[in-house]
Order: C-alpha cells, then structure tokens, then sequence
C-alpha cells in the first residue's frame, strides 16, 4: 500500500542492489523513491498495521473456550466473550484487521 511507503528518508533500510529499477525493486514487494540523494531508493516498507476485535457476526465465530466456560476464564485465554445469542460460541477467537 502506498502508505507503506512514506518512510522518512533517514529511516530507509535498503531492499534492492545498486543500480535497481523501479519496476524491479516494487516487484519484490520494496518501494521505491528516487528524489532523496544519498539514501536507499529502493527501501522496505512500513510493516502493516494491524488490530485485534471481536468479529461482529455471532455466525462467523471460531470456538476459543468449552462449554460452560467463565467470561474470565475465557478474556485470560486471551479471546472475546458475548454470553448472546445462543447456540453460537460464546468464547471466541479474535479477528486480526488491517488498518
């Protein structure tokens, strides 16, 4: 993604060789950016950013805890808990969403 990309030009780690194109260095999933003299052109993006939440559609959730599990003992394991609606989890698992 584009946002990925803007890295102050002091922070640049290099990803390519001397002498890289630009369609080279992007198709190995690098950026590139030439206006800046005496730093990497061809640098490593930004990692993404990324959040957990508790997915929203009771259908969708993936089983984290046991029947009859405490809302405790299952936010302990690290999971989501919404004691509604019935015969879906209740203890579930986190979504992982890009920002």
């Amino acid at each position: 993604a584009k946002c990925q990309c803007k890295v102050v030009p002091k922070q640049r780690t290099n990803c390519g060789y001397p002498g890289i194109s630009a369609a080279e260095c992007k198709k190995i999933g690098c950026c590139f950016n030439a206006s800046v003299p005496s730093v990497p052109w061809c640098y490593n993006p930004k990692q993404k950013k990324v959040r957990k939440m508790c997915p929203n559609d009771p259908y969708t959730r993936i089983n984290c805890g046991h029947p009859g599990i405490k809302p405790k003992d299952c936010i302990r394991k690290g999971c989501c808990f919404r004691a509604h609606p019935a015969g879906v989890p209740w203890c579930f698992y986190h979504r992982t969403v890009e920002e």
